[in-house]
């Protein structure tokens, strides 16, 4: 199996210079509550020229895509077996209203497989990342690095799932009822949700929007594989990156592996 290690550790220190970037953006600005799931700031276009900079620099030949419109992204290639996908803030409600609920994604892809990725938190100094056949890892600045694992849950009933805030967190909405879960954790950072995924700390995460785009999962679905878990479409059958536009139009089902199937069933 080809080891992806050089990536992940470009990807990982990109995602530590945004991070610091972030960080100094994140200490000064007031926290706006009432900041909306759309918003874009000065420090996402910031973070992303940081990101896309150091790894065009490193990886010349290989095609990138990026959530922002930046001059960076107009000069990257677009198209190559080899893709670097980057969301420089997601969650980016979270760094408005300073509830430290956001990260940086970063993954890479052959020929529209991701085989490495990180999510970095900045706010708490962590990182969680993979790469093909060697697991998933989190790591906190000053910890140790442990090795990430799915639960090994078995029923939906008792599963946790991971969703974006609600207005009242303790009712559980058309999809969570349909499902039939057992209870929820909240997050604006998808990346963050299938870093919980990963860690143990939740369940499940969808993601049943029509359309959405790579940048929003890439380097996400890789930490839950890694972990143990699954990361599928509504369909069941395997993600792809780099098609045109970089849509996603089939949704996301990631969760561990016991009630993957099951959770399919209920969504049909």
């Amino acid at each position: 199996m080809i080891a992806y290690s050089t990536e992940l550790k470009a990807a990982i220190h990109a995602a530590s210079l945004a991070s610091e970037l972030i960080l100094k953006a994140y200490e000064i600005r007031e926290a706006d509550p009432k900041a909306q799931a759309n918003i874009t700031t000065q420090t996402d276009l910031m973070s992303q020229e940081v990101i896309l900079g150091y790894l065009m620099r490193e990886f010349p030949e290989d095609a990138f895509a990026a959530e922002e419109d930046t001059q960076a992204i107009h000069e990257a290639k677009r198209q190559a077996d080899r893709l670097w996908v980057v969301d420089p803030i997601d969650g980016t409600r979270g760094f408005v209203r300073k509830n430290g609920e956001f990260s940086v994604m970063i993954g890479f892809c052959i020929k529209g497989r991701v085989v490495a990725g990180v999510v970095t938190e900045p706010a708490l100094g962590r990182h969680t990342y993979a790469q093909l056949g060697q697991g998933c890892w989190t790591q906190t600045v000053k910890g140790p690095k442990t090795r990430c694992q799915t639960k090994p849950t078995t029923l939906i009933s008792q599963a946790i799932f991971a969703r974006s805030h609600t207005p009242n967190p303790s009712e559980p909405g058309p999809l969570a009822a349909k499902l039939g879960v057992g209870g929820f954790l909240e997050s604006y950072s998808a990346g963050v949700k299938l870093a919980q995924v990963a860690r143990g700390e939740a369940d499940i995460y969808l993601n049943d929007y029509p359309t959405y785009r790579d940048w929003d999962l890439c380097a996400g679905v890789i930490l839950v594989t890694e972990a143990g878990g699954l990361a599928t479409d509504s369909h069941g059958d395997p993600l792809e990156f780099g098609r045109p536009g970089n849509l996603q139009d089939r949704g996301l089902v990631s969760s561990c592996a016991g009630i993957h199937a099951q959770i399919l069933k209920n969504l049909a």
